[in-house]
């Protein structure tokens, strides 16, 4: 039997599945690997720890599935979280995760340069991204940065591992490194005016499109993983971009957005806008001819699981309850407002140095306010991307949500009711996983192209509507959100000083 592996590095573990040619799932393994969180702001992962867990992960799926044929492979990682390493592609330092925002300094400064190419991403790179975190390694770490041989994506070093040739993602590079693919590719003036001019020299050797073949599965990755089959390992990407190939193909208008540590918005479009609420447009970043729209709430269910865990107290096997006694209250009578930048702001505020903040307390407050408090901030902060796109130019028609969102129905339709709009709500398996497998299905030849594999593994869907009582109400809790966040702006900067943070 033939079929395809799929790799999806997340924030806390590596999962794989296998995939029938039909797009069945057949089998699935998870490992997890951990983070350290160095000093407030700051999040570390050992790319060993990845490699480890993938081995894992395939090995398990693999055996549930039966040791099929494998025709091809995929990889799907966070994104940009970036590997530091040596010519034998060893770690110098532990990655900086893409929920680390210590380059903050640093992506101001590439908002400066006024380079032409940084059209693409809103005027500036985000603190998250690749450029602003090796410009912080040549700043902070020089002789790390001078010593290091690769500086790459997740992505771009699990692909190495499984065919040792380094080839970049070229949603990646677009989306990450202000790769032009329209133009003169990667922007060496612009990496010389913010001081890592030799950066190029360090990113891989070569861009290969999403979907594309980068080439045979080697033989040590074969036998460490347990695959047999002709394997060809298909260019893939970030995890929640990926998304729009799972949810059967991105005609323009429909809108992805991957619910769980974060919130990631995608969606393509057919003619450039260029409002500086959101990152992108991407050139040719999935479909060549093609723009890409990102938007981003960079925490989310991580707010959900502090209040709940960490606030409240209770353990994640009780949170049931906690979620079953919030959802019996009448939304925003509670008298709370709880923002959601506990990392800062992705978009459409692009603020790293935001802070998430608790409103309203009083004495009487119950844990299950405090709770409903916070899913309907994180519903408040979807609500102010997704008003960021419309308001931008950008048509949101159908909205499809997946990720954590589904085990929390709470959150799920809250959601709804502030969108005021149906949503999509994805069923079944991981939907990065379903997009690897659409990218196998399509890089290895079974499929003429993405579009006709993500039209043939679209996943079923379930509507939400929401509940029209509770939309007014929402409405004047959004106002006192989006009022709250102007309010607070000030003092969250000066709290977030790092002086400040470390009690200096």
């Amino acid at each position: 039997m033939t079929a395809f592996l799929a790799l999806d590095l997340g924030t806390e573990g590596a999962r794989a599945a296998v995939y029938s040619v039909e797009g069945a799932p057949m089998g699935a393994g998870h490992a997890a690997y951990p983070t350290s969180f160095p000093r407030p702001g700051w999040a570390e992962q050992d790319p060993d720890d990845w490699w480890r867990a993938s081995v894992h992960a395939a090995r398990e799926a693999l055996a549930e599935a039966g040791h099929p044929s494998v025709a091809g492979v995929a990889v799907a990682t966070t994104a940009s979280t970036v590997a530091v390493l040596d010519g034998q592609g060893r770690p110098l330092r532990p990655a900086l995760l893409w929920m680390d925002g210590r380059a903050s300094e640093e992506s101001a400064l590439t908002a400066a340069t006024g380079h032409p190419v940084l059209r693409y991403a809103g005027g500036s790179d985000a603190v998250e991204w690749l450029v602003p975190k090796a410009m912080w390694l040549a700043r902070h770490e020089p002789e790390t940065y001078r010593a290091a041989a690769r500086i790459a994506e997740a992505v771009d070093y699990m692909v190495w591992r499984l065919t040792g040739r380094w080839a970049a993602s070229r949603m990646n590079a677009v989306c990450k490194s202000n790769y032009d693919p329209r133009g003169a590719g990667s922007p060496h003036d612009l990496y010389a005016s913010l001081g890592i001019g030799d950066l190029a020299g360090k990113l891989p050797d070569e861009v290969v499109p999403v979907g594309d073949p980068v080439g045979p599965l080697d033989a040590r990755a074969r036998e460490e993983l347990g695959v047999t089959g002709p394997a060809v390992v298909v260019s893939g990407g970030i995890d929640a971009h990926l998304s729009l190939l799972a949810i059967g193909g991105a005609p323009e208008g429909r809108v992805s957005i991957v619910c769980g540590t974060s919130n990631a918005f995608v969606t393509e479009i057919d003619e450039p806008v260029f409002p500086p609420t959101v990152w992108g447009p991407y050139p040719d970043a999935l479909h060549t001819g093609r723009w890409l729209v990102e938007g981003g709430q960079v925490s989310a269910g991580s707010v959900l699981a502090w209040a709940g865990e960490r606030l409240i107290g209770r353990p994640r096997s009780e949170l049931g309850g906690l979620i079953k006694a919030a959802a019996a209250l009448p939304p925003v009578e509670h008298g709370l407002i709880v923002l959601d930048y506990f990392m800062g702001n992705r978009t459409p505020l692009r603020d790293p140095r935001l802070r998430g903040a608790v409103l309203g307390l009083t004495l009487a407050s119950s844990p299950e306010q405090v709770y409903r408090a916070a899913v309907e901030g994180v519903a408040y902060g979807t609500r102010q991307v997704i008003d960021s796109f419309t308001d931008g130019g950008i048509a949101v028609d159908e909205v499809f949500l997946s990720g954590g969102i589904r085990h929390n129905e709470l959150w799920l339709q809250t959601t709804a009711d502030v969108l005021g709009r149906p949503v999509h709500l994805v069923a079944g398996d991981n939907l990065t996983l379903r997009a690897c497998s659409v990218l196998a299905a399509a890089g290895s030849g079974w499929h003429a192209s993405l579009a006709e594999a993500a039209a043939q593994y679209a996943p079923r869907v379930r509507t939400v509507e929401p509940v029209a009582e509770h939309v007014a109400a929402y409405q004047a809790g959004y106002a006192d959100y989006r009022a709250a966040t102007r309010a607070t702006t000030e003092i969250s900067h000066r709290l977030s000083q790092p002086g400040r943070s470390r009690g200096a």
